[in-house]
């Protein structure tokens, strides 16, 4: 069967690479570091919260979250956190910078063959600089034909990268809330590929009742599920 899709869209962190189990280990040391002050639980909230309050200024990725971790730091403990503490914190969040990027099966093998049959467009949220040293360093460039660093992925973002091709285009991600509802929603396909983790801001309930939205198990799934579309 040939697809009717000739854009498809994949997200980076989680979809193409790993990169939540990361913040995780880092929200454990995190805790560990404030554990005199607030249970582990609480400070998870805590931080949570600081983050959703923050996006707006510092956006998505590690940056934001070590200054949102630095001041939810301050603020459990009385602003009377030990400045080697701080220390650390910055430490961790240079770690997660500098980690190398591994790439999660099935991506270096199913990628050059989807970039044989379509124009592959990167579309991730993120620190611009960082999220271009990922893809430099994934040493996936060369298989897409665009590449969309953005702040949030909204109805909007889908609608003015793929056009008035969207009913021919289909996004491809982990996430159902940035990933998958806003591209349904302006009538383009969409592929949930659930990870390991999630972060709990982009918690969402799967469309499973969407005739455009499909499910897949892991990335190489993608080839088998565009022909049917």
């Amino acid at each position: 069967m040939r697809s009717s899709i000739k854009i498809l869209g994949l997200d980076a962190d989680d979809t193409l690479w790993q990169n939540e189990e990361f913040f995780r280990l880092a929200q454990d040391r995190f805790a560990d570091l404030l554990s005199e002050y607030i249970t582990a639980s609480h400070l998870h909230e805590k931080l949570l919260a600081t983050e959703r309050k923050n996006l707006g200024s510092y956006g998505y990725g590690i940056k934001g979250f070590m200054l949102s971790m630095v001041e939810t730091a301050i603020d459990v403990s009385g602003a009377k956190i030990p400045a080697h503490v701080i220390y650390n914190i910055l430490r961790m969040g240079q770690d997660m910078l500098n980690h190398p990027i591994r790439l999660l099966p099935g991506v270096a093998e199913s990628l050059p063959k989807l970039a044989e049959s379509y124009h592959i467009v990167l579309i991730t949220k993120g620190d611009l600089l960082h999220q271009e040293q990922k893809l430099a360093q994934s040493g996936l460039g060369n298989f897409f034909d665009d590449v969309q660093i953005v702040s949030e992925k909204e109805p909007q973002t889908y609608r003015r990268i793929f056009g008035g091709d969207a009913s021919r285009a289909t996004m491809a991600g982990n996430s159902i809330k940035s990933d998958i509802v806003p591209a349904l929603e302006i009538g383009a396909a969409a592929i949930y590929i659930p990870t390991r983790y999630g972060w709990d801001m982009e918690k969402a309930n799967p469309p499973t009742s969407h005739p455009r939205f499909y499910k897949a198990i892991q990335f190489q799934d993608i080839l088998e599920i565009l022909p049917q579309i």
